[in-house]
């Protein structure tokens, strides 16, 4: 049974930093790819950032230089470290694991970011 436990939301004011973490269980970690997703009230959930099992990375242009995302294959999770938080990145983010074309995805329970202005 694969499960994705997400933990570190909470609420910061603009500028602040916060580090979101995806533990992924009952899977072989390190051939999955895994990305960040985020849905904010009334919007379509969007790609934040991804980091595939062959290592390389991909984040939305709202985003760029101010998030990272990083994996640690021996602890099965991966990170999202968010710096210069802006209020518009408030939302719920969900962390994403794609297994492969012949397995199902999965999705983090959510954890809501709330950036105060």
């Amino acid at each position: 049974q694969v499960q994705l436990v997400e933990s570190g939301g909470g609420s910061v004011q603009a500028g602040g930093s916060l580090k979101l973490s995806c533990v992924v269980l009952g899977t072989i970690f390190s051939t999955v790819d895994m990305a960040w997703y985020r849905q904010a009230p009334g919007k379509q959930r969007e790609l934040v950032a991804g980091f595939t099992s062959g290592g390389s990375t991909n984040y939305a242009d709202s985003v760029k230089g101010r998030f990272t995302i990083s994996r640690d294959n021996a602890e099965n999770t991966v990170y999202l470290h968010m710096n210069s938080l802006k209020p518009e990145d408030t939302a719920v983010y969900y962390c994403h694991a794609d297994p492969g074309r012949f397995f199902p995805d999965y999705w983090g329970q959510g954890t809501q970011v709330i950036v105060s202005s």
